[in-house]
């Protein structure tokens, strides 16, 4: 693993410019650089990106939104890029299942195309990778130095394999001298923004419990993942970024829970008297998802802040707005200890 380098300076007048960006997590992203006072150019050809996670951004004049896929020639305005950041691509399996020649296609392509610029731009690019290239892992946790075990022609392949290949496309640059590069291994992510239906578990069980529908479990519900709030995701794809460590980082939550344990907290937190509906398992399903998170905190000093019970309490407050629901609680910030 590279030592941690000192941090890059800001890109002045540059633009940074943020492929995904109208995304769950690209959306964030754009607040935070604008908050340093940065420009920020956000592509999304909107297949999984929502306008309305950058309609807030609508009178500021440093962002602007092209609707455009990462797959073709980039606009001119992204040609003036002084940093580059690749979250382009659907994120969860019925998203990616949809389309897999397109999200084969953005994850592979969509990398090249930006490489090329960073390597023209001299711009370093952060390649948002998953916790997905491990497959259905047989080391628990999961460290940086495992390569993984992943069906390559399975269902999620188009997904798994497109980021294992940006990777390597992203180290192949790295090693010919071409670009520099940081590579964000992206673990469960979930908070506010999340869309209804985009099959991520987490807002799966809310807006099921909400609508007082059945919770629906896959297998035993004995699968575990590891859930990281999005401000501390956003917060270390940052740190990665300034840090310069060019070797892959595991962003993600140390703590594991099962998803039976997931969706009877969901229950409680909302009140809801849904019942768990059991489903077969789907294929290729990882049974286990927990990062280990030593480079991040030794090579950034980064570690998530928000306990489950508070991000929780945030994503249902969003989704019973959005759906219309009455409220039971008013959030309020928990005291408690970071990663309870």
């Amino acid at each position: 693993m590279a030592r941690l380098a000192r941090p890059l300076q800001e890109p002045g007048d540059g633009l940074v410019l943020v492929a995904g960006g109208a995304g769950f997590v690209g959306s964030y992203l754009c607040d935070r650089l604008l908050a340093r006072g940065l420009r920020v150019l956000a592509l999304d050809d909107l297949s999984t990106g929502d306008r309305r996670h950058v309609a807030h951004l609508a009178d500021e004049k440093r962002f602007a939104l092209r609707v455009h896929d990462v797959t073709g020639t980039l606009p001119v305005a992204a040609r003036k890029a002084a940093r580059i950041y690749n979250l382009a691509c659907p994120a969860s399996p019925p998203q990616y299942q949809r389309a897999p020649v397109q999200t084969t296609l953005t994850s592979v392509v969509g990398a090249w195309r930006l490489l090329e610029l960073a390597e023209r731009r001299g711009a370093p690019m952060l390649q948002a990778s998953t916790s997905e290239v491990y497959g259905d892992p047989q080391v628990h946790p999961q460290v940086e130095s495992y390569w993984g075990h992943v069906n390559p022609i399975g269902e999620r392949s188009c997904y798994d394999e497109g980021k294992r290949c940006a990777e390597a496309l992203c180290s192949a640059y790295r090693r010919e001298g071409r670009a520099r590069i940081r590579i964000a291994r992206i673990f469960n992510t979930y908070g506010p923004r999340l869309r209804p239906g985009d099959g991520r578990v987490v807002s799966n069980f809310i807006v099921q419990a909400l609508r007082g529908e059945p919770l629906t479990l896959y297998g035993r519900g004995e699968q575990t993942r590891s859930f990281c709030y999005v401000d501390d995701t956003v917060e270390g794809l940052l740190r990665l970024m300034d840090a310069g460590v060019e070797e892959p980082v595991n962003i993600g939550n140390p703590h594991e829970r099962t998803v039976l344990e997931l969706a009877e907290r969901v229950l409680r937190l909302t009140g809801s008297r849904s019942r768990i509906e059991y489903r077969p398992l789907p294929a290729d399903d990882p049974a286990r998802r927990r990062p280990d998170i030593g480079a991040a905190r030794r090579l950034l000093g980064w570690e998530p802040k928000v306990s489950l019970e508070d991000g929780l309490w945030r994503t249902i407050d969003y989704f019973r707005e959005l759906l219309g629901t009455p409220a039971t609680r008013t959030f309020l910030p928990s005291t408690a200890p970071a990663l309870s």
